[in-house]
């Protein structure tokens, strides 16, 4: 990973620890993919995709999570979800870093059905 991404990945662990999530995992890896942060919020295991960009020249960061890259983050979720023998709720989140200091996090950016 490049020092951007890990940069970007650290505004958005620290984000969420803000908000209350804690953190479970980082760069949990799997055949199917890898899933940037995995934390809990509550009673829900939350999977994380963080965006980062400088520019919106090809898009800006949540239309960068394509259809195919929701398919490996639900596969890489249901994996870690089998490993860890859990049955619980869960969600996907984004959060998008487009410009220094600025996050949006999308809670719910898509559904695994």
């Amino acid at each position: 990973m490049n020092p951007r991404g890990r940069e970007a990945e650290a505004l958005a662990e620290a984000h969420l620890r803000r908000n209350g999530l804690r953190i479970l995992a980082r760069n949990w890896r799997c055949r199917f993919g890898e899933i940037d942060l995995i934390a809990q919020d509550g009673p829900v295991l939350v999977f994380v995709e963080v965006r980062a960009r400088s520019s919106r020249a090809y898009g800006g960061a949540a239309e960068s999570i394509d259809a195919a890259k929701r398919s490996k983050l639900i596969a890489a979720a249901n994996q870690y979800l089998s490993r860890a023998g859990l049955d619980t709720a869960c969600r996907f989140d984004a959060l998008l870093i487009e410009e220094v200091g600025r996050i949006d996090w999308i809670r719910n950016a898509f559904s695994a059905d």
